[in-house]
């Protein structure tokens, strides 16, 4: 099968990379917190190889929170691809595994437009092509904007030009 047309739009990265940087940058400090506590309180009953290790925590977070703020952005971004043609979206996502999903037009119910902050400042969007079927339904994130609602209009208009009998 051969891939989808389009890439998502490179300032997906900077959107993907400031999403992990907040959860992980959360997910440090809270680590952060918990070792420091840890290491301040008598515990007893809990095992001295536990409360000896427990700065491992912070590092392995962080090392974590790295890989996911400059790698995964990128990775994602070389994977993710959209296509819209004359009778389907397909949409092509994934990291380890791969997920093709062709969406006929006919059987799309709603196409919704959605943004959120920090793809408002990026200048981005994301689409949600929606079915009966929750397996059915697709997602295009780290679109332009203009292209986003210029594809939900022209999406909704043909798959209401196009409903069959079975929707």
């Amino acid at each position: 099968m051969r891939p989808p047309a389009h890439q998502v739009s490179p300032r997906a990265i900077a959107h993907w990379a400031i999403e992990a940087l907040l959860l992980w940058g959360v997910a440090f400090g809270l680590a952060w917190g918990v070792a420091a506590w840890t290491d301040d309180a008598d515990w007893t009953g809990v095992p001295r190889w536990l409360l000896d290790g427990i700065w491992w925590l912070p590092v392995l977070t962080g090392a974590a929170g790295l890989i996911m703020v400059f790698v995964a952005p990128v990775w994602r971004f070389r994977v993710h691809r959209w296509e819209v043609s004359a009778d389907v979206v397909y949409t092509r996502t994934g990291w380890f595994s791969r997920e093709w999903l062709l969406v006929p037009v006919s059987r799309i119910q709603t196409v919704d437009t959605r943004q959120g902050w920090i793809e408002r400042l990026l200048g981005l969007a994301t689409i949600e092509v929606n079915t009966a079927s929750h397996t059915g339904s697709s997602e295009v994130s780290g679109l332009p904007a203009a292209t986003a609602v210029r594809l939900a209009e022209d999406l909704a208009h043909r798959a209401h030009d196009l409903r069959d009998d079975a929707t």
